[in-house]
Formats: C-alpha cells, sequence, structure tokens
C-alpha cells in the first residue's frame, strides 16, 4: 500500500535514532506536526522503529488491521533496498547513489550498504521533511573514504536537486538514482514520469533507476480499503498504479532482469521462499 520513503512536498521508513514523541519540548521547525499521521512515521511504525506520535501508531495500527501484510511490504522494501545496492556497488561497480525520499534512518540505509561493498562510495540523500533531515545529519555518516551529504529539496522540483548534486558526485560517472516508494505521492502520473526523465536526462550512459511502487495488482486483501483510508485520515496522499503504469517510467531504459516483479521477489535468494508483496521493483539502465 503505502510507499517506503518520506513524500514530496508537505511533510516528508526506523529502529534508531531519538524517540520523536520525547521531542515534544524540543526547538522542532514548525511545520512538524504531530496531531496529523504522516507516512514517514508511520512507515517508521510498521518497521518497529520509536520515531513517531501516537496518531502515526494509531492510523498505522488501523491500516495493519484492514491490510495485514502492510508490514511485510515494508520489511520487503527495505530487503530490496539492499539487495540493488549490493548488487550495484559489488557486481555493477556504480560508487555514486542519489537516494530520493531517505525516510527516517533505519538499518541498513544506502550509504552503509554501498560503503561496505565500495568505501569510496558516494552517497547524497534527498529529504523535504525537517525531521528526517535531522535525524540523517546526525546518524547518517560516511566511512572516512567515502562521502555522504543530504539536500533538503522536494522530488518534484528534480532541478532544484540536480543544482545541488556537485561536488558530492560527478555527473561524468554514472550515478544509480533511488526513488523507493516516492512517485506514488504523486498523484499526476505525467507529473511523476516528468520528474523521472529530467533526472535520468541529467545522468551519464551507464546510470540505473531504481523504483518501488504500490500496486493494486499483486494481491493483498484490503489493500484498496486501506489506502482509501489513509487518504482520508492522514498525510499526504497516495495512488497506487498498474503495471503498465509503473513501466512507463521506465521508458527509455533498459530494465534488467527479472523486470518489473514484486519488490520481495527481485533477486531475491535461491530458495528463500519470499512471500509476494504488493509492491512492484525494477531496475534499469541508462544506455
Amino acid at each position: 500500500m503505502m510507499g517506503g520513503a518520506s513524500p514530496p512536498a508537505g511533510y516528508r521508513p526506523g529502529a534508531r535514532g531519538a524517540d520523536v514523541t520525547d521531542q515534544h519540548s524540543s526547538p522542532l521547525p514548525g511545520r512538524v506536526r504531530s496531531d496529523i499521521a504522516h507516512n514517514a512515521r508511520v512507515w517508521n511504525h510498521w518497521l518497529g522503529g520509536k520515531d513517531n506520535y501516537p496518531v502515526d501508531r494509531a492510523v498505522g495500527d488501523r491500516v495493519t488491521a484492514m491490510y495485514p501484510s502492510i508490514g511485510e511490504v515494508a520489511r520487503a522494501d527495505r530487503a530490496f533496498l539492499g539487495r540493488v545496492v549490493r548488487h550495484l556497488a559489488g557486481d555493477v561497480g556504480i560508487e555514486q547513489f542519489l537516494d530520493i525520499g531517505t525516510g527516517l534512518p533505519t538499518a541498513d540505509n544506502t550509504h552503509e550498504v554501498a560503503q561496505h561493498t565500495a568505501p569510496d562510495a558516494r552517497i547524497v540523500y534527498v529529504d523535504n521533511d525537517p525531521i528526517v533531515l535531522s535525524h540523517a545529519r546526525t546518524l547518517l555518516t560516511s566511512s572516512p573514504e567515502g562521502a555522504t551529504e543530504y539536500i533538503e529539496a522536494d522530488a518534484r522540483d528534480p532541478e532544484r536537486i540536480l543544482r545541488a548534486l556537485e561536488p558530492t558526485l560527478d555527473l561524468k560517472k554514472p550515478v544509480a538514482v533511488m526513488m523507493l516508494g516516492i512517485l506514488n505521492f504523486v498523484l499526476d502520473t505525467e507529473e511523476a514520469r516528468g520528474i523521472v526523465r529530467t533526472l535520468m536526462d541529467a545522468m551519464p550512459p551507464g546510470s540505473r533507476l531504481v523504483l518501488t511502487h504500490p500496486t493494486l495488482e499483486l494481491g493483498g486483501e484490503g489493500n484498496e480499503a486501506a489506502m482509501r483510508f489513509w487518504n482520508e485520515n492522514a498525510t499526504p496522499p497516495i495512488t497506487a498504479r498498474s503495471r503498465a503504469e509503473f513501466a512507463t517510467f521506465l521508458e527509455g531504459l533498459e530494465i534488467a532482469e527479472p523486470g518489473i516483479v514484486s519488490c520481495a521477489r527481485w533477486r531475491a535468494e535461491p530458495g528463500s521462499g519470499t512471500a509476494e508483496v504488493a509492491q512492484f521493483g525494477a531496475v534499469a539502465r541508462k544506455r
């Protein structure tokens, strides 16, 4: 159902970090709302984290009651990130990552996975939620050989993101553009396609686009009702997309095997018996 990243345009998943529920006396920015459930914090709750408010837990638990496999979706999305980054950093040799929609820090973040394989890997995280950015700057520290940077920007403003990438990333070398559970917050499909095109047009050949996105086509009893409940009771609104719609984000790119599949099944370990979840995942290469 929900995507795993912080959404664009608004408030912007986490087993580490300070407990948000204990920060009411802290001088948090005015646009942080504790009275409305928000995706990044609810996702954090589903992952067993503490960076959430009572309203986030209440809405998250109601969604879980309607759609019991949502926790599996959250874990599958995170495991997909790990497999993809290990593959790209280890097998492909990509050492630059642009992670748009960072979400609240949890275990096995993009830079940790990449720098474990390639210590000199360079990562730029992008988010527009003040809590996410505060936690990221405190917790997401780079290896001595590599680099980690953070950009406060909205996914709907790809030009701003691109302007801020250098000098951390060298756009003459391949970059893995990670957009996990983020385009589902851009309700207009043409707008979402435009964001992807702008980003990938600026990337050199050999770069990769990595996407996950919720769908109603992979089953999941209660998924549609849970999504409707979310849109009526939390922020920001979300949309599911079909395989055909998801595929339009990858037009002009070479889709890596095994193609567009449930993110839980993308290059899963043989014999792992991983259950399919209602979230597409794919990796594509810019020729």
